[in-house]
Formats: C-alpha cells, structure tokens, sequence
C-alpha cells in the first residue's frame, strides 16, 4: 500500500513583503549648491576717518613753532677782544643784525599763516573735523598774537640800540652780559634783577 506524502509547505514570502522598501532620498539637482549661511553678524558699518589732524597734532605743531621762534639762535656767537669796550659799535652791529633777522623770521611766520589759513579753510561736512580745524586755527592765531607782540618788543629794542642805551640793566645799570643778550636778545634787566622781579612776582601771587 503506497505511503501518503505529507504536502509541501510553501517556502515563506520574501521579507520584503513584511517589510517595504525605505523610499531612496531625493537627490539634490546637480549643479545646485546649498545656500550659503547667512552670516550671523553683520559687517561693522566703516570707521569714519580720522580728523587730518588731531587736537594734540596741532597743540604740538603750535608748541614748536612758539618755542622755535621765543629765543633767536641763527647766528654766530659774538668774541670780545682783549680790552674791548663794552657796547662797542661792533657789538652794537651784532645785536642789530640779530634783531633784525629775528623780526623777519617772525614776519615770514606771520605771513605764512594767513596763507596757510586762506588754503586750507574748508567747510567739512563732520563735525569733528570742523572743530578740529577750528582748534587748530585758534592755537595759531594765539601763538601769532605772541610773536606780533614781540615785534614789536623787538622794534623798541632797536629804538634802544640806536639810541646807544642798550645792554645795561633798567633797575640796577650795570651791565645785562654779551651771553644774556644773545640768550634773550629783549632782556632790560641784568639775570640778578631778573631772579629778584620773579621770586616777588611769585611771592605777590601767592
């Protein structure tokens, strides 16, 4: 008698039946880029441009010129001879000539800086260079009022010389020194005299 077969049983269906697919990720188109990152700070907006020449720049530019131009150094210092007299007619000639050149050094600056005013006046639009421009302005005509005052210091000084009563102490009458002269070439009082007015000016004020 035949033996009964047990029936095959069907092989079990892919696990791709259980399981679908994860659908493929959709690809960027080619030639595409991602965009860019916006930056999360924004470019500081320019530094506004210095002022073409600060306060200090100019207090400076002012401090030279007035202490360039206080005391006369362009010129040869004077060598008495033996015996020579003091206040000679040489001697007379040299301080001459020293105040003379003075003077036309203090008008050649005088002059330069009304030109120098009349170029660069300008109406700038900041107003940190308007301010700046007129402090610098204002430091040179200061130091020009000075050195119109000593003109004219210097033009009675030469009334003076002319009028042979120069180089002898105004308080005490002896003599100023060729030195002191050629250091300060105004002075009217001998260095003692000078020490003394300026220890009472100190003491008057306090």
């Amino acid at each position: 008698m035949p033996t009964k077969t047990a029936p095959k049983k069907p092989a079990a269906s892919k696990k791709s039946a259980a399981k679908s697919k994860a659908p493929a990720k959709a690809k960027a188109p080619a030639g595409s880029k991602a965009p860019a990152k916006s930056k999360a700070k924004a470019k500081a907006p320019a530094k506004s441009k210095a002022p073409a020449k600060s306060k200090a720049a100019a207090k400076a530019k002012a401090q030279a010129v007035t202490s360039a131009n206080s005391q006369f150094k362009n010129f040869e210092p004077y060598k008495p001879k033996r015996g020579e007299e003091y206040m000679s007619d040489a001697q007379l000639d040299h301080f001459k000539n020293i105040l003379l050149k003075w003077k036309g050094e203090l008008m050649q600056e005088v002059d330069r800086t009304v030109t120098h005013m009349k170029d660069e006046a300008a109406n700038f639009p900041d107003p940190a260079d308007r301010a700046t421009q007129e402090e610098e302005f204002s430091l040179e005509l200061r130091t020009r009022d000075r050195e119109r005052k000593l003109i004219k210091k210097i033009d009675s000084t030469i009334e003076r010389l002319e009028q042979e009563d120069y180089g002898f102490c105004d308080a005490c009458g002896i003599e100023i020194g060729i030195k002191r002269l050629e250091a300060r070439p105004t002075a009217t009082l001998c260095i003692d005299c000078k020490t003394l007015a300026e220890i009472k000016e100190r003491q008057e004020l306090g």
